[in-house]
């Protein structure tokens, strides 16, 4: 095998092992998740899941930044067809939370993913998000739609009131109740930060 075929191999290796788990982790939870039923699902062996990502959990945390960054992804399509910037932001912010209703990112990313990864925001993925919603405040304060706040301080606000927003309405009993009240309060919050004269 030639070594580009062989980095190519690894590629799709990796690729089945991420499809196969993502099936069994959104089903069963990491607990219950079992290596042999991923592996099973992947057509391959544990030895190309521990030599791809060492365990389970790295794994794991291969699929949480899979999904997550899906969701950004998601959520800047839904900012990026709102009515202008500010708005933008807002429906950004609000289409993240409501993804919480999704089973498969409930379980992997809300519910799963800080008891076994810890703290979302140090998650890579997240880390990518904080830099886009960075870049959209920067872009906000400078034509005056937000208020002249510090834009780290504003950026990292917004991100951690959405996530932690999802992540109530993910841990709730009774989801599709909170959910609207997760909602508002976040659109209140955010709209305090802004230029009430330029977005009015």
């Amino acid at each position: 095998m030639t070594p580009k075929r062989r980095v190519e191999k690894m590629a799709e290796n990796r690729a089945r092992l991420i499809s196969a788990a993502r099936t069994v982790f959104a089903q069963k939870g990491y607990s219950a998740a079992s290596m042999d039923e991923m592996t099973a699902g992947a057509g391959l062996t544990r030895g190309a899941l521990y030599h791809n990502f060492g365990d389970k959990r790295g794994l794991f945390a291969a699929v949480v930044s899979q999904v997550d960054g899906e969701m950004a992804q998601r959520a800047q399509e839904v900012g990026s067809k709102a009515g202008g910037r500010w708005d933008g932001l807002l429906a950004e912010g609000v289409a993240y939370i409501k993804m919480a209703l999704d089973p498969e990112i409930r379980q992997i990313v809300l519910l799963d993913g800080p008891a076994v990864l810890g703290d979302p925001s140090q998650w890579p993925s997240q880390n990518a998000c904080l830099a886009a919603t960075r870049q959209v405040v920067a872009g906000l304060v400078a034509d005056g739609l937000m208020k002249p706040l510090d834009i780290e301080a504003a950026a990292r606000l917004l991100n951690g009131a959405a996530l932690d927003a999802a992540l109530w309405v993910a841990e709730s009993s009774q989801p599709r109740s909170v959910l609207p009240h997760a909602i508002e309060v976040f659109c209140c919050l955010a709209g305090g930060l802004a230029n009430a004269d330029r977005v009015a």
